[in-house]
């Protein structure tokens, strides 16, 4: 389903990339409509899939997951059954916080939260252990200057 997306549902959006869990009447108040209409109007972006879900956001430190990793895997394998392999290995995975399929030297860089090092060696070796992966290099974050999950509307 195809939606157009004007100015108000994009005040809209801005709002709930904010907080999800503002009432109708706050949305409405901040983007200068009444309640109705903007109920609407999110509906209608949710069932066009522009709105793919409302979720809160955990602090990871505060879950003893202090350590992120960027990690950069090259691999040999191509074929589409080392893929679907790979695909399922970091879907089973909850330390990947994104994956990415890459054009350049590397195929794949992955977004991984662990607790620390040694939680990453752990998630390591199931990796390797599960597909096989030409070479990985892993980087240790060592501060997150901007982290967002707020797209630009």
């Amino acid at each position: 389903m195809t939606v157009r997306i004007d100015d108000l549902d994009r005040k809209i959006l801005a709002q709930l990339q904010i907080d999800a869990a503002q009432s109708l009447d706050d949305i409405a108040r901040s983007v200068g409509s009444s309640k109705t209409p903007v109920w609407n109007r999110i509906r209608k972006l949710r069932e066009a899939g522009v709105i793919r879900a409302q979720t809160c956001l955990l602090d990871p430190e505060s879950l003893g997951l202090e350590a992120c990793f960027f990690v950069l895997i090259r691999t040999s394998e191509h074929d589409a059954t080392w893929q679907a392999r790979f695909l399922e290995t970091l879907k089973k995975r909850p330390e990947v916080m994104e994956a990415h399929r890459l054009a350049g030297d590397i195929d794949y860089i992955l977004k991984v939260r662990v607790a620390n090092a040694r939680a990453y060696d752990v998630f390591y070796q199931a990796l390797i252990a599960e597909v096989k992966i030409h070479n990985v290099t892993a980087l240790l974050s060592m501060e997150e200057i901007k982290s967002t999950t707020m797209l630009p509307v």
